[in-house]
């Protein structure tokens, strides 16, 4: 069987017919245009009333609507958001692999800014650190956020470091001084629900100071993604909700690694990562050309 193909990031991607497989349950389509930069992107299929920018919107009606219905669930440890919770913890060790990695030290207090936070997961754990000074976490569904703040109005002590905002990355106001934006800025299980990633992340690199990092995880497009994202998770153990990923969406971490570069982005960090039942994620070496992963870069100093 051959591999699935993998082109240039700025560059159209097609699936051969003769390799999907034949069950009658969802397949792997034809891949959309992926990480095209913003000026070549085709319309978006929503826009934001409120954006300013009308050629683009990271919003697509058909994720928020999925993730309103799961809203009340995000805090259940068991329920249908069981597979962020138990990642939660290797999202804070690969930051920290991050800024390990630095060759000057790390500053001593941290600002993050957590895009597509959800119900808040990443967002809470980061703001509990004492190395963190504040966290914004933004999300355009109102019914998720809605959960994020009750649930953080538990502990009165988070409001000193964490503000929520309903809002997509393209309605915040782009740091204007050279040196502002975050030192952490999160993307975690959310490009892969992106129509545009390529003019998304445009959109985002302004928020990362120098010397600060973007951090993200998502999903490699591969044949074995699909076989364990789709088809084991979502239609036959329902671990995960029926339609939470669209396998045409994924991106494979050289698509990624070739986007940052072509942008001047150096230190590229890649973890893989691989569920185990019983077990829960775990880092394996080589996974991420397979399936999940994360995926960090830092903006240099000028």
């Amino acid at each position: 069987m051959p591999p699935v193909s993998r082109s240039a990031a700025t560059q159209l991607r097609a699936v051969p017919k003769r390799i999907l497989p034949r069950t009658h349950l969802a397949t792997p389509r034809q891949a959309p245009t992926i990480l095209r930069p913003a000026h070549v992107v085709l319309p978006s299929r929503c826009h934001s009333t409120s954006n300013p920018n009308p050629s683009f919107s990271s919003v697509n009606p058909e994720e928020v609507s999925h993730f309103a219905e799961l809203a009340s669930e995000w805090w259940d440890p068991h329920g249908s958001s069981r597979l962020l919770h138990l990642m939660n913890p290797l999202r804070h060790d690969f930051i920290n692999a991050c800024l390990d990695s630095q060759l000057e030290p790390r500053n001593e207090t941290l600002s993050y800014l957590d895009i597509g936070c959800g119900g808040g997961i990443f967002a809470e754990s980061a703001a509990r650190l004492r190395s963190t000074r504040s966290v914004l976490a933004i999300d355009p569904t109102p019914s998720v956020l809605a959960v994020a703040k009750a649930h953080a109005r538990k502990d009165p002590g988070l409001s000193r470091k964490l503000e929520y905002r309903n809002s997509s990355i393209e309605q915040l106001e782009v740091p204007k001084k050279e040196g502002e934006g975050y030192d952490i800025v999160s993307v975690f299980e959310v490009i892969e629900h992106i129509d545009q990633p390529g003019a998304f992340l445009e959109k985002v690199q302004p928020f990362v100071k120098p010397g600060g990092w973007l951090v993200m995880s998502t999903i490699a497009r591969t044949w074995m993604s699909w076989l364990t994202t789709n088809l084991i998770a979502e239609d036959i153990l329902k671990i995960v909700p029926k339609g939470t990923h669209d396998w045409n969406k994924y991106l494979d971490e050289d698509e990624l690694r070739r986007f940052f570069m072509d942008k001047g982005w150096n230190s590229p960090r890649v973890m893989g990562v691989v569920y185990v039942p019983g077990l829960g994620w775990k880092q394996v070496r080589g996974s991420e050309k397979v399936g999940n992963y994360f995926f960090a870069v830092r903006r240099d100093f000028p």
